[in-house]
């Protein structure tokens, strides 16, 4: 094996273990991580030290279980200030939240694709398990059908290109049926998606534009169809567009456009 190959290696090893323990809720044993990627425990001890020598991971000195370091905290804020959505946007997420009591989640398209740049969450007993950074469905989640409707057309092409994966039996699968619900989406400003990536949970959104009229992010209100229905109550409609649009204005977007 080449010296680079190794480094690669070395480094995608390193990597994986960062966001291992960034998608845990607590602290974790060596034995645990090392069991996770199937490698031995003086290995994942040697990328440990190094993360956390550069602050990437910590150590807790009681229990000797790692989690994620605060550098790791610093390079999210940074990174999230680049994201002129998420930063204009994150006091009309808190009050949209505040107001329909349902979580609340902000999208932006990075790299081709799909991801949450921000998530608050509701008042409701539910709580979803999706954080900054997760990827979505793009012809599965209301978010994807707003950018399906406003975005740019290579997008419908690029996804549909392959066979559209059924999370439910409610999943629009069929390209066609999935371009008239784009249509839908860009007549009436908003979109759904009742059960069709979660069974009995269902999202409204609208777009967020920028001084260009291009889209640039997605706000929506998430949860289960018990308190989002499939045809959702006028006060959320109204909630939601009118929250995309006030964050629009902030990044420039006029009404007269």
């Amino acid at each position: 094996m080449s010296i680079e190959k190794a480094g690669t290696g070395t480094l995608d090893m390193a990597l994986k273990v960062v966001d291992y323990l960034a998608g845990q809720s607590q602290p974790v044993a060596l034995a645990q991580i090392a069991k996770a990627f199937s490698a031995s425990k003086a290995t994942i001890y040697r990328h440990l030290v190094t993360l956390e020598r550069h602050g990437f991971v910590r150590q807790d000195k009681e229990t000797s279980r790692y989690e994620p370091g605060v550098k790791l905290l610093v390079l999210g804020e940074a990174v999230r200030n680049r994201f002129d959505v998420a930063t204009a946007a994150r006091q009309e997420v808190s009050l949209l939240g505040e107001r329909t009591g349902q979580a609340v989640t902000i999208c932006r398209m990075i790299d081709e694709r799909l991801v949450v740049l921000d998530l608050i969450h509701g008042r409701t007993v539910i709580e979803f398990g999706t954080r900054p950074g997760t990827e979505l469905s793009v012809h599965a989640t209301a978010h994807g059908k707003v950018w399906l409707a406003y975005g740019d057309e290579e997008l419908f092409g690029r996804i549909t290109s392959d066979a559209l994966k059924a999370w439910t039996p409610q999943t629009i699968v069929d390209p066609t049926a999935l371009r008239t619900e784009m249509e839908l989406v860009r007549r009436r400003g908003f979109a759904i998606a009742p059960d069709e990536l979660i069974t009995a949970v269902n999202a409204l959104a609208a777009p967020i534009f920028d001084h260009s009229n291009a889209i640039v992010g997605s706000v929506a209100i998430v949860g289960a169809t018990q308190f989002i229905p499939a045809v959702p109550k006028p006060e959320q409609i109204e909630e939601v567009v009118a929250t995309a649009r006030r964050i629009s204005e902030r990044i420039g977007w006029r009404s007269n456009q």
